[in-house]
């Protein structure tokens, strides 16, 4: 069995769907993010797929959890452990996904399995996680910008990141980084 994977049409309505819960239009998220209506409105109509900046931005700027468009749609059969074909995958631009491997992403500690394609990036803005977040490369090899200095954590390394530190990173390698992910 595959695993699910949360397609550009099903991050779009989710996006859509709270931004109209909330009365925000389109040009009010635009403005929020720094980016324009057009590509919010492309996002929206799953004509293009956001970077993990910009998930991370909408989701801040409509006062949600990034957590909260990866949520699984049925929570796994057992309550403390996933299978595979339970874990959900969000794809975004710039060569990189998320697998969810928590089986509870409502919880305090959250779980992702990060995969880099060579040359991908998660945007070319550092991000602030309002939680601590900590990583170990399972694969490859990670830059990290961690506060404007940069940091390449190898396979079999770790890293942790304060709350309130900006960083971004990328894979600037020629085969695919694996890390796995965590947020408390």
């Amino acid at each position: 069995m595959s695993t699910p994977d949360i397609d550009s049409m099903s991050l779009a309505k989710s996006i859509r769907d709270l931004r109209t819960r909330q009365k925000v239009t389109v040009r009010q998220l635009a403005a929020r993010i720094d980016r324009s209506i057009g590509f919010i409105s492309q996002i929206e109509r799953g004509l293009s797929q956001p970077t993990v900046e910009d998930l991370h931005s909408i989701s801040q700027a409509l006062g949600v959890t990034y957590s909260y468009f990866i949520s699984p749609a049925q929570p796994p059969q057992k309550q403390w452990v996933t299978s595979p074909e339970e874990r959900r995958t969000l794809s975004f631009a710039r060569g990189v996904s998320d697998r969810v491997i928590s089986p509870n992403i409502s919880s305090q500690l959250i779980m992702l399995e990060t995969v880099l394609e060579p040359g991908a990036d998660f945007g070319d803005r550092q991000i602030i996680e309002s939680t601590e977040q900590g990583g170990y490369v399972l694969e490859g090899e990670l830059t990290l910008w961690i506060a404007d200095e940069e940091v390449v954590v190898c396979a079999g390394e770790g890293f942790q990141i304060p709350s309130g530190i900006p960083c971004r990173c990328a894979n600037r390698n020629k085969g695919f980084t694996r890390v796995l992910w965590v947020y408390s």
